[in-house]
């Protein structure tokens, strides 16, 4: 079963369970409206003194106004004692019943809110974003304690759904409607990620170019964040003239070039954008571009070899080109094919382009 059926199967198990304990509850909830009578004894619950306590709160609960700010005060309190005794079905199965019995309450959000921490205490993390989203998507916002509900339930959204349609309005809905309360470069670094996900390259590329002022920043799971931003970024602007179309057909022009000892024509083949030149010991942030010097000074007077054949590690996304007598210590270099990934542009995507440099022999 895949991921998308499996989670609405469960939210099909969640409703027909909370309608189940409506069912069971809601008898008790009419008592207490209508009076105090042996079945009201399933909400008291606990200790004498949490039985007290309950009694207590139920009472004043039946006497405040419906759907007023009291009301709430005293349903939130008889829910956080649930909580605190751990009692998460109780809880569920009083919140349920308002929210069925009362369905214009304006608190009902936020009832559900209680109801979805009370299934995450339960292990039941799918069900709780099944509640999260009908609370986004359904209620108003509510300010409770200084915090917005919805961007409560945003946020747990984000852990809880991986689907990669919904992760995408999550992000765009949090950074349009809470700017302030978040980390924007994460949030937008996250969208762009979500949005090749689905295959919008457009809206990644817009993500990462609203990332990439807030260079620097630690995106968790991501070291190479700010590279990898300016890659999808550079190489979207750029015209891409370098590339070709197969692995032959590059492997084949820069051994041409390097017969005839010809640099210009060598540098019109290196990418004009993302292109490195580095030891095997640098790792990828240590990378010089290879636009900060001349080819012409490692070439001149000198026979360039190559092997005859792509190094044995090559593979059918990357591709290395074993290269002797330049002018330098370090006088083998490996030249770096790569395959282009690239779908925003379906007459690139494919293609290859000679990427970078490798200095010296490989370990």
């Amino acid at each position: 079963m895949d991921k998308g059926k499996k989670y609405n199967f469960i939210c099909y198990c969640a409703i027909i369970l909370t309608i189940i304990l409506i069912n069971i509850s809601c008898e008790a909830v009419s008592d207490l409206i209508n009076g105090y009578s042996d079945v009201d004894r399933y909400y008291i619950t606990g200790s004498k003194e949490d039985r007290e306590n309950f009694f207590e709160l139920f009472s004043l609960l039946k006497k405040e106004k419906p759907g007023s700010e009291a009301e709430f005060v005293a349903a939130r309190e008889i829910a956080a004692n649930y909580a605190q005794l751990k009692d998460y079905d109780r809880l569920i199965n009083f919140l349920s019943a308002r929210t069925i019995n009362n369905p214009g309450d304006p608190y009902n959000g936020y009832y559900f809110l209680m109801i979805a921490y009370a299934y995450i205490q339960q292990g039941s993390e799918l069900i709780a974003a099944f509640y999260f989203d009908i609370i986004l998507k359904n209620y108003p916002d509510l300010i409770i304690n200084n915090e917005s509900i919805h961007l409560i339930c945003l946020r747990h959204l984000i852990n809880l759904n991986d689907n990669a349609e919904q992760q995408v309005w999550y992000y765009r809905e949090l950074i349009s409607r809470f700017p302030e309360k978040i980390d924007l470069s994460e949030a937008y670094f996250m969208l762009g990620q979500a949005c090749e996900n689905i295959g919008d390259w457009n809206g990644a590329i817009q993500a990462y170019n609203n990332y990439l002022p807030y260079s620097g920043t630690i995106i968790q799971g991501f070291p190479n964040a700010d590279r990898y931003a300016k890659q999808q970024v550079d190489f979207s602007r750029s015209q891409k003239d370098w590339t070709f179309e197969s692995l032959p057909a590059l492997k084949n022009a820069i051994q041409a070039a390097l017969d005839a000892g010809n640099a210009q024509t060598l540098s019109r083949y290196q990418a004009k954008v993302n292109f490195f030149a580095r030891s095997w010991e640098q790792i990828e942030t240590d990378e010089i571009g290879m636009t900060r010097f001349n080819l012409v000074q490692f070439m001149y007077g000198n026979r360039i070899r190559y092997a005859a054949e792509l190094d044995e590690s090559s593979n059918t996304i990357e591709a290395f080109l074993r290269t002797t007598g330049w002018s330098q210590p370090l006088s083998t270099w490996y030249f770096y094919f790569r395959k282009i990934y690239f779908p925003q542009e379906p007459e690139i995507h494919g293609h290859w382009e000679w990427a970078g440099i490798y200095y010296g022999e490989k370990f």
